[in-house]
């Protein structure tokens, strides 16, 4: 039985080994606040880069948060880079303060976006590659797009809104408790004049939490759609039907202000590009288990776009 046992895991172990075998891994520090990985295809060098940038909240290069570990962007990463794609990600630097229990509450919306191009300028100035992708997920997506017209050569929205944040917001608040719409309208229309406010109707204390108000000021003063017009390079918009975050409509509205953009409608993937055959359960049990694949359809479209 000690036999078996030692040849299985002997099996187990050349597979990690070939694996691994297929690319090479660099550990990169782009200046004090952003660090990363960097994936090179090991079989031969490779002419394209993509950048992925993650989504909201404190979100590792990864893919994960505190207590959801999905390792979607790590998995999208080695996927590309096994296709011949080097990849780069990186911390958000939210997740570097919250390590160094030095957290910065006057992080911006327009900080990340500085984090982004800093990283696209890195790459550009090191001339190592014929052309960069920026990939944007969810937030990131926003974020990358904005970066993008910096000189990236071409650009990849995942999961990305085609509204501004408070027209997501207000219409969330409109699905799950539509009493309390106009008093989000208002809101909202007080933080559109760059003004904090605490007038606000208790029961959305989550969302307009003082603290919070000068990042979702920030934030709400791009407008995607705005924003994706100012490309002018070529753009693949993706999403999925069983995103439960961002609905398939929201990548219509982008392909309706770039035209000439591809869009990839994904059946069954969700916001982090798992593919769910099942209930909404299923999808939101989904966000913390690392053991799933991610779609192969995604890893093929980002792929062929990109080369």
């Amino acid at each position: 039985m000690k036999k078996i046992i030692a040849f299985f895991l002997i099996l187990w172990s050349l597979g990690i080994f070939a694996q691994d075998s297929l690319m090479v891994e660099q550990e990169i520090s782009i200046n004090k606040i952003i660090d990363g990985t960097l994936l090179l295809p090991k079989t031969n060098s490779s002419e394209h880069l993509a950048i992925i940038i993650a989504g909201s909240g404190p979100t590792d290069r990864d893919g994960n948060q505190n207590f959801m570990k999905s390792n979607s962007l790590k998995k999208l990463a080695q996927a590309l880079t096994r296709n011949g794609i080097a990849t780069f990600r990186y911390d958000k630097r939210t997740v570097k303060q919250i390590k160094q229990n030095k957290i910065d509450k006057n992080t911006m919306f327009d900080d990340f976006i500085t984090d982004a191009i800093a990283v696209l300028d890195y790459f550009k100035n090191q001339g190592a590659f014929k052309d960069i992708t920026i990939i944007g997920h969810s937030q990131g997506s926003l974020i990358g797009m904005v970066a993008a017209q910096q000189g990236a050569d071409k650009f990849v929205s995942l999961a990305g809104a085609g509204q501004t944040i408070d027209e997501i917001i207000t219409f969330q608040v409109g699905k799950s408790a539509p009493g309390l719409v106009e008093s989000t309208k208002k809101t909202f229309d007080v933080l559109k004049t760059g003004e904090t406010t605490t007038d606000f109707n208790p029961m959305l204390a989550s969302i307009f939490n003082v603290e919070l108000q000068p990042f979702i000021i920030s934030w709400m003063a791009y407008n995607p759609q705005d924003e994706l017009k100012k490309l002018h390079i070529p753009v693949l918009l993706i999403n999925g039907t069983k995103d439960l975050q961002v609905t398939v409509d929201e990548a219509n509205l982008l392909k309706e202000a770039y035209p000439d953009a591809t869009l990839k409608i994904i059946e069954n993937m969700n916001h982090i590009m798992f593919v769910i055959e099942g209930d909404e359960m299923e999808n939101i049990k989904s966000y913390n288990e690392s053991s799933r694949e991610i779609s192969l359809e995604v890893v093929n479209s980002i792929t062929n776009f990109i080369k």
